[in-house]
Parts: C-alpha cells; structure tokens; sequence
C-alpha cells in the first residue's frame, strides 16, 4: 500500500489531468472545490488509504491539470473523471465524493454515469437545476453573481488573487484558520495564474448550462445508488437547506 500520495498524469481527448493516488482496495474518488485543487483531501487521505485506493484529481482547469478554452459544465468535467477512472485506471466502479463545486460534478458523474458510481456523498454542495432554489443561498452566496458577470471579475480579481482568494480561505469555513498558511500558499500556487482566473469562473458562468442538464435529467430520472448528502451547520454550511418538495433530501437523491 502507498503510504504517500503519488502524483500522476493523463493525457484526455482535449485536457491532461494531475490527480493524486494513496492506497489500496475498493476504488474512492474525492473531488475538491473552488478555491482549491486536490490538496484540499491531503489530510484524510491517509486514513481513508487504509482500506481504499483514494484517487484525488484535479479537476479540470484547476490545480496542475491543464487550462483548456471550454468544457466547464459539469458534465463535461464529469466526463473527465468517468475517462480518468475507465480508460487511465481501468476501474469501472467507484464511491465518489464531491465538496463544492466537486458536488456538482459528483452529481452529474452519477446521473449520467451511472455505472460507474457506487455509492455518492455531497458535501455541502447543492445541485443546480434540481428545483429547490437553493444553490446561491438566495444570493447569500454573493460571489457566485460576481463571477458570472463578464469581464469586471478578471479586472478586479487579478494581482490580488492572495487577498480575494484569501478571504474565502478565511471566512468560508466555521472553524477560522482551518485552512493554515502552507494549505493557502499550495492553492495559490496555482490560482495566481492568470489562466486559472479564467477556468475558475468559467465553472460559475456555465451554470446556466448546468442547470438544463439537470433539470431535463431530473423530468425523468432518480440517482439509484446509496447518497449521503451532508451540511454544516455554521458559516455558509448547507445543513440546514431542504427541498421545497420534500421534508428532508431532494427527490434526486432517493435511492432504489
């Protein structure tokens, strides 16, 4: 069994993906967020490698995976991790867990891949075009408008990138400076580049796209693999949402 993270490359139909793998048995993939890359899973990686093959991408146009000029609807990005796992790992069945925007690519992985998903668990992560009106907290979430706004972000964002990144470092978690000084300095590594500026919004300015894909799934379609969604319930935690059709998940998330 690897006792340290192992680094790694595959070359996709139009994107080359870094991710990270620690351990042996049953294969589970862990999908980060924004602001972050991989490295957001470093400290339970070890205690999950003691009875998994944990495999932590960076997803696409973040961390050290390639910047391509589109493909950041989930979908898409969720096509990335069914070809990093089928053809890169040769692994046809997977646990896979998404935080933040990783939430929303876990869901689409399991929606449109079903196959290959397991068992699902979101972690505060709402899905767009499911209906509850929930993924923008009723513009509590305020920088998700920001970054669909065109152009002004880019202006305002680059050169600061430490301070505005910084600050969701700081304030978007419950437990302050959860996020240490080495964990901020590995992020912003890669976010300083004006290339992941760019793919870093574009996951926000493809909601719209998100939402149909969802949405026309949704008319007809139920996840029918074990879901576990989970919420905190401090900061900007998510554990106290529910769907306004039902009294405690979405009826996406019921499983057979």
């Amino acid at each position: 069994m690897a006792s340290q993270p192992e680094h790694h490359w595959l070359d996709l139909a139009d994107s080359r993906v870094h991710y990270v793998t620690m351990g042996d048995g049953a294969p589970l993939v862990l999908l980060h967020g924004w602001p972050q890359t991989w490295y957001a899973w470093r400290k339970l990686m070890p205690a999950l490698a003691q009875r998994h093959r944990v495999i932590a991408p960076d997803l696409r146009g973040l961390g050290d995976s390639s910047r391509p000029a589109d493909g950041f609807d989930k979908r898409s990005v969720a096509r990335d991790v069914a070809d990093l796992l089928q053809r890169g790992l040769g692994i046809d069945r997977a646990a896979v867990v998404g935080h933040d925007w990783g939430g929303p690519v876990a869901f689409a992985l399991a929606a449109f891949h079903p196959k290959l998903v397991s068992r699902l668990v979101m972690l505060d992560a709402a899905v767009p075009g499911d209906g509850s009106g929930t993924f923008s907290q009723s513009g509590r979430r305020w920088h998700h408008a920001f970054h669909q706004t065109p152009e002004l972000p880019e202006q305002l964002i680059s050169g600061r990138e430490a301070i505005y990144y910084g600050w969701f470092y700081e304030h978007y978690g419950h437990v302050r400076g959860a996020i240490d000084a080495d964990a901020s300095a590995e992020f912003l590594r890669t976010y300083r580049d004006p290339q992941t500026l760019r793919t870093g919004l574009a996951y926000y300015r493809a909601l719209d796209a998100d939402v149909a894909a969802n949405a026309q799934w949704l008319k007809d379609n139920r996840l029918q693999m074990p879901v576990l969604a989970i919420g905190g319930a401090e900061a900007y935690g998510r554990g106290g949402e529910t769907c306004r059709r039902c009294s405690v998940l979405p009826p996406m998330f019921a499983a057979a």
